[in-house]
């Protein structure tokens, strides 16, 4: 998984701080080395790693320190401080308003993933109640998730079919707008004129820059680019399944001050539909839990995959943080819960009272 192993390096990194008898600055500076390593290893801009260090540098005084002071303490929180400021732009991220037009225009590269999340996006919304409508490029997709589109077959201007595409759709009062831009190999210059006329035209409450993972070092000037442009607020990072390192989608926020929506595990827990469950949510609220809720939620885990797969989808963790052994085990032990329930009657699934057994001896 993206970004997992640059957080394993960066755990393992500050974890030789508790093992050094003495923290001096040979140690500080060792533990800075492995942190720089790694996020240059994950592709992340040079200049963003050197600024790291130079920061943390002139945060941490040794000499100057107090004495009770826990110095461990202290640099760790400056190196993560330091590494929040990668990913945190200082801005509230946008938010579209209920009851109003709410254009959100999707810049990028071809290839990057652009047209897909659009589709990905506008379905997102309407399954979220928002009246939802996109582009006749998203045709085939929007068909599918049965969203609203426009297109002309006799004007060509991208600029014009945009602008009356929008006009449409808010005399009809859709709250979501999603303007998809034509992409190009390579950034070329009547890409970013197009982008630039698009964006004057619809007057975008929201311009999100689609990022393909997988282009290294190169996502910094590229999102630099874009967002000289246009005023970019959100960061939309693609194909992170794949074997990008990832460090890039950090210096692509990083460079355009913007909000970062990293997918991954989302669409695993998406396949959950945990909203629409407002049975258990109302039970939930009122503390009541069944062992027959248990047993649901139970089959909901196990269609997510392996325990060590889900795992290793949060960044940090990785494959290897579940050993097979501890994985098969809690597998079992999961099913044999529900061999349990399976055995018992409804009046005892769906019993909510806890009752203290009379003769532990033989419970199961």
């Amino acid at each position: 998984m993206v970004l997992a192993d640059l957080g394993r390096k960066i755990t393992s990194a500050l974890r030789s701080l508790s093992n050094a008898t003495i923290i001096n600055e040979e140690v500080l500076n060792a533990m800075l080395k492995e942190v720089c390593a790694a996020l240059l290893e994950a592709d992340v801009n040079i200049r963003l790693v050197k600024q790291l260090r130079e920061n943390v540098k002139a945060a941490i005084d040794l000499e100057e320190m107090a004495s009770g002071l826990n110095k461990r303490r202290m640099i760790q929180h400056s190196v993560f401080k330091e590494l929040v400021k990668l990913v945190d732009p200082g801005v509230k991220a946008w938010t579209p308003t209920k009851g109003k037009n709410n254009v959100i225009m999707f810049v990028g590269l071809q290839g990057s993933g652009k047209t897909t999340t659009c589709s990905k996006l506008a379905y997102y919304y309407q399954r979220k109640g928002w009246k939802t409508c996109a582009f006749d490029q998203l045709k085939q997709n929007a068909t599918k998730a049965r969203i609203p589109f426009y297109g002309s077959y006799t004007e060509m201007d991208p600029v014009v079919i945009a602008a009356e595409g929008v006009e449409k759709f808010k005399g009809e009062n859709f709250e979501i707008i999603i303007v998809d831009t034509s992409g190009r190999h390579k950034q070329e210059d009547s890409l970013f004129e197009e982008m630039l006329q698009v964006s004057n035209a619809v007057q975008p409450d929201n311009i999100v820059y689609v990022m393909d993972a997988s282009i290294g070092q190169a996502c910094e000037s590229q999102a630099k680019a874009f967002k000289e442009k246009v005023d970019i607020a959100s960061v939309i990072v693609t194909k992170l399944d794949g074997h990008a390192k990832g460090g890039g989608a950090l210096s692509a926020v990083a460079a355009t001050r913007s909000m970062g929506d990293i997918e991954g595990l989302i669409d695993r827990v998406n396949e959950l539909k945990l909203d629409d469950n407002e049975e258990l949510i109302d039970k939930l609220k009122h503390g009541q839990f069944t062992l027959r809720d248990m047993y649901e939620q139970f089959q909901n885990i196990m269609k997510m995959g392996p325990f060590g797969q889900i795992m290793g989808m949060i960044p940090g963790f990785g494959t290897d943080f579940m050993s097979k052994g501890n994985e098969q085990e809690s597998m079992s032990r999961l099913k044999k819960l529900m061999t349990i329930m399976d055995s018992m009657n409804d009046q005892g699934n769906k019993h909510t009272h806890t009752h203290t057994v009379p003769n532990p001896s033989w419970t199961a």
